[in-house]
């Protein structure tokens, strides 16, 4: 797959998903396959005031390469001199723009899943990346529109192939969905038969590799974007590896072997955060991701999900039945479910689709991620 002059093999995206897709989870994936792995959404404007949380998330560990940003932002001059900052300085080789999330924090300012309803201001901010891109691609993540009334993904599509986007990534479920429900892969057929020239990649439900395989022989994509999927399993991009060419080996970690891989990444977190508290702490949420299916009392559970320090987890995990097989039927949903009432929208979003102006107080007010 060509990713502007990107060749990326097996076909395969890291989602950005905050607070998990830093550099120590990063490196974790990568070293299980390759593909592009892409950092946790950051705002052009907390990149332009070269906010220090910022410049901390779009920190890279020296083995990656090529290196992927993900940018939030409404106003499209504040998007370019992003862009172009990331350029100038070498701060990554790819840069993508999220038009995905359906936060309210996010959508309410018209921002993420929100602003491909605006055909005209979706324009001028894709206009503005590639023209301060320099040689750098720029990719854009979507989302099908804000609910089943208001389908945006073709409409965003085609304007995106004509400015000159170099690939276009489709999560097939609306802002009101959020991240429940089934994923509506004919969607990404459908985005593909309308921009044949350039690469679509599909997101939406890949639990395991064979997901992948079966998404892009159903809709024709390009390739795939897998987020919930690997969260607890970033062995799953060896597997992604293995699938692509052609080799049924799947990796099917003891239990030990998946301790050794959490014990890592709890010292990644440490190293990364420089605080070795905060780190562990961080690191908790993970605990349930990489333990599912495996047989674990709830007392043990509970010390690793509550531990304050690495000799603290160590000894947790210490305490695990290490020879303790890969469980089976593990292939299954992770991560936040569920769909919300209601799309929280700037007030009048939906009078004009093809509005170019920008919405007041669009960029957010706190600068970061």
């Amino acid at each position: 797959m060509k990713i502007g002059p990107l060749g990326v093999w097996p076909p395969v995206v890291l989602a950005p998903m905050a607070g998990i897709t830093n550099a120590p989870f990063r490196v974790l994936c990568r070293e299980q396959g390759a593909g592009l792995f892409v950092c946790e959404m950051i705002t052009t404007r907390g990149l332009v005031e070269r906010n220090p949380k910022t410049m901390r998330m779009i920190r890279f560990d020296g083995s990656e390469r090529p290196r992927s940003i993900q940018l939030y932002g409404v106003d499209p001059v504040i998007v370019g001199r992003a862009v172009r900052m990331i350029a100038e300085e070498g701060l990554a080789d790819h840069v993508d723009l999220n038009f995905g999330c359906p936060v309210p924090k996010v959508t309410r300012r018209g921002g993420g899943s929100a602003l491909p309803y605006k055909r005209g201001l979706l324009r001028r901010i894709l206009r503005a990346a590639v023209a301060n891109a320099g040689t750098l691609p720029v990719t854009m993540k979507m989302r099908k529109g804000i609910d089943d009334d208001h389908l945006t993904y073709l409409d965003a599509g085609r304007i995106a192939a004509e400015e000159g986007v170099a690939a276009i990534a489709l999560h097939a479920r609306t802002a009101r969905q959020h991240y429940g429900g089934v994923a509506d892969w004919a969607a990404i057929a459908r985005l593909k038969e309308a921009v044949p020239e350039i690469p679509v990649l599909g997101n939406g439900d890949i639990w395991c590799a064979d997901d992948a395989l079966r998404m892009v022989a159903e809709t024709g994509c390009d390739g795939v974007v897998v987020g919930r999927g690997c969260l607890g399993r970033p062995w799953l991009f060896r597997d992604l590896e293995n699938a692509f060419n052609g080799s049924p080996e799947r990796v099917r970690p003891t239990l030990g072997e998946v301790a050794a891989v959490m014990i890592r990444h709890a010292e990644g977190l440490t190293r990364c955060f420089d605080i070795e508290r905060y780190a562990v702490a961080d690191f908790r949420k993970h605990v349930g991701w990489y333990l599912k299916g495996f047989t674990v009392g709830t007392e043990l559970r509970r010390e690793l999900g509550t531990a304050e320090s690495l000799d603290g987890l160590r000894a947790g995990l210490a305490k695990l039945e290490h020879d303790q097989p890969w469980p089976p039927n593990t292939d299954t949903p992770r991560g936040k479910s569920g769909e919300r009432s209601k799309v929280l929208l700037p007030d009048g979003w939906l009078d004009d689709p093809w509005d170019g102006a920008v919405p007041e107080d669009a960029e957010s007010e706190v600068s970061g991620g």
